[in-house]
């Protein structure tokens, strides 16, 4: 199996200017992930857990520091360049699923592989397979407020699949659920990491769902402190 570094980051620093006042996130901060491999970050309201996503993500720049997403550092490339990168090699998943209201089921997971330019046909074969993968087969016509909130939630991580990225960056992503159901989204997300040698970041308050990766973070007064590993 692959397990080479697919995403890293090396002396991140982040920091928000508040008048005079300097509020420091985190600095000098090192983090990576392998193919496959699965990380917990957590830590208090307010940590910079998010912040700390969205950076990794290409969809928020560091004061210092680098970030390398399958070999390639986002600070030598355009805003285009790390749009086309988020596209082909990223996935994001977040508490709220973010679907597109006016699309069905099908529309909204063939969105990335539109954005991609791949052809409609194509994409259209490919939405319609991981829809099945996730258990939505017959739900592809439907709109995101004709589905149920486990069914919102595994359209989206479809639509975050769909594309076979490198890695999925998941922020939260059972926090609106029930237990009953963010169990069933979380055994999704590890099938279709097994299945896919995907790796996956996940932010999360939930210890039962930070016990399921392979390793785990406190993210702590700007330091990020591996906590266990599984």
């Amino acid at each position: 199996m692959n397990n080479e570094v697919v995403l890293s980051c090396e002396n991140l620093t982040k920091f928000f200017k508040d008048g005079q006042r300097k509020i420091q996130i985190f600095e000098k901060l090192n983090f990576s992930i392998a193919a496959g491999e699965t990380a917990a970050i957590m830590g208090a309201s307010g940590s910079g857990k998010s912040t700390l996503l969205h950076l990794l993500g290409g969809l928020d720049t560091p004061n210092a520091g680098e970030i390398i997403i399958q070999g390639q550092k986002l600070s030598s490339m355009s805003g285009k360049q790390r749009g086309k990168l988020r596209n082909q090699h990223l996935g994001f998943v977040y508490q709220f699923h973010h679907l597109l209201p006016e699309f069905s089921a099908l529309e909204n997971v063939m969105m990335p592989l539109l954005i991609g330019h791949v052809p409609k046909t194509q994409a259209q074969s490919k939405a319609k397979e991981i829809l099945d993968q996730v258990g939505l087969s017959e739900r592809i016509t439907h709109r995101p407020a004709q589905l149920s909130g486990g069914e919102r939630q595994r359209a989206a991580i479809a639509r975050a699949m769909v594309t076979k990225p490198a890695c999925i960056l998941a922020d939260e992503p059972t926090g609106n659920l029930d237990e009953n159901t963010a169990a069933a989204v979380m055994e999704l997300f590890i099938a279709l990491k097994e299945q896919y040698n995907t790796a996956l970041i996940l932010v999360t308050h939930d210890q039962k769902v930070a016990n399921q990766m392979n390793n785990q973070y406190l993210l702590k007064q700007g330091v990020l402190i591996k906590s266990s590993q599984t």
